[in-house]
């Protein structure tokens, strides 16, 4: 039989230990938030449907971004035991600098739609946590208030060659002058990929007021205030804007961009160079013998040529191929602290996050980046504690199995293609 009693009031008392609620809405969601997809949800809820899609999708049916997270997925580690690891060192050194994490914000186009505070919020975010921040081309704040609100971190620049050349090389030579000291050569756009969200949404640059946005802002009018409110926006390349982002990458981009063009953007350029965007071993080994400082296997986050190929699943042959002194970065997919260990044991010298940082923007501006690079940052050093590792150089292929899902079809060495 189990002995029962009236309850103890000074035992219930012991219990009855609320927690001081906190009154900054603000703190109180991004706390909440443990993972990228909580930062995603609350984004989701936050944010207009057109400016959350053009930042959530990816091109036709998205079955490269798809495939890019799945590939992350399905990966099992192989930790060591009795290997203590109290504490890990998560630095590292890249392309003649340091970075605090094994990761960087990746260059994102019309940041400041997602929400007002945009690319500033993303490089403060970055210095504070001593990590490289991108600006792209499209970004819109200009290469020199993102110098300020970066004056002493590490800023990278990403550069589409435009039709107007003349424009990509002014924006070299902006960059150069105010101290960036990388330069990202994307090569994976020479005309835009079919984003149907975009096209669904009527989604346009600037967006414009009509019935459909407007009862889609009923419930978020601190987005459009903001929007209304603030500076408009600038963008790094385009004097005009007007029409899909489709429309304007058509109009800006050049589908004849070639070597000769990465040779002369390499007399402008004072920094190191790295090549984003490349998809097979072969592109990999050609750009390490032309004299480039790195490359990143990129699908462009599978906005551009939907079926591409998995930049995870690219990373081990290719590492292979151009051998340990050549620089591989990757990005597309990565969505936990996890990938990124995984990345980094399977060959990658560094990472970059594109959506990862913008979710956590939508959800909370500058607030909402630090609590994005604090979750990775956790995930990061409790994966490497349980796979019994002190520091990312102890990381290797040993550690990681990549999964398959997707098994190529054996071809005919005839069906080859020859590059």
């Amino acid at each position: 039989m189990v002995q029962r009693q009236l309850p103890n009031p000074a035992e219930l008392l012991e219990l009855m230990k609320f927690k001081k609620p906190e009154l900054d809405g603000r703190k109180r969601r991004l706390d909440a938030a443990l993972t990228i997809a909580d930062l995603r949800t609350v984004a989701k809820r936050r944010t207009p449907k057109a400016a959350f899609d053009y930042t959530d999708g990816a091109a036709e049916g998205e079955l490269s971004l798809t495939r890019a997270r799945q590939a992350f997925q399905d990966v099992e580690f192989h930790p060591g035991i009795l290997r203590p690891a109290p504490t890990v060192d998560t630095s590292v050194e890249i392309l003649g600098g340091p970075s605090a994490l094994p990761f960087g914000i990746a260059p994102t186009g019309f940041t400041r739609l997602m929400q007002t505070e945009g690319e500033v919020a993303g490089a403060g975010a970055a210095a504070a946590a001593g990590i490289p921040f991108t600006l792209s081309t499209l970004g819109t704040t200009s290469i020199e208030d993102v110098k300020a609100a970066n004056p002493h971190g590490r800023n990278w620049f990403q550069l589409y060659v435009m039709r107007d050349r003349e424009i990509s090389y002014e924006l070299t030579r902006r960059a150069a002058a105010a101290g960036f000291d990388t330069l990202q050569f994307t090569v994976d756009t020479p005309v835009a990929g079919a984003r149907l969200r975009d096209k669904r949404n009527g989604f346009s640059i600037p967006p414009q007021l009509t019935l459909g946005t407007i009862v889609n802002a009923i419930p978020r009018p601190w987005w459009w205030y903001d929007f209304l409110t603030t500076p408009k926006l600038e963008f790094a390349s385009l004097s005009t804007t007007g029409g899909t982002v489709g429309e304007l990458l058509d109009a800006a981009m050049d589908p004849t961009i070639s070597y000769d063009d990465l040779a002369v953007i390499r007399d402008l350029w004072p920094g190191k160079i790295v090549i984003k965007g490349v998809q097979n071993v072969e592109d990999s080994v050609r750009l390490r013998d032309a004299g480039v400082d790195g490359i990143v296997l990129s699908n462009h986050g599978g906005r551009q040529l939907d079926r591409a190929p998995i930049p995870f699943h690219l990373l081990p042959e290719v590492r292979r191929a151009v051998g340990d002194d050549f620089t591989v970065m990757i990005d597309t997919g990565i969505m936990n602290g996890a990938d990124i260990v995984a990345s980094v044991a399977l060959g990658a010298d560094f990472t970059l996050i594109g959506r990862a940082y913008l979710y956590g923007l939508m959800a909370g501006g500058r607030q909402g980046v630090d609590r994005t690079i604090a979750i990775l940052r956790t995930e990061i050093e409790r994966t490497m504690r349980l796979l019994g590792v002190s520091s990312l150089a102890e990381l290797e292929p040993a550690h990681v199995t990549q999964l398959t899902r997707l098994v190529p079809v054996a071809r005919d060495a005839s069906d080859v293609v020859v590059r």
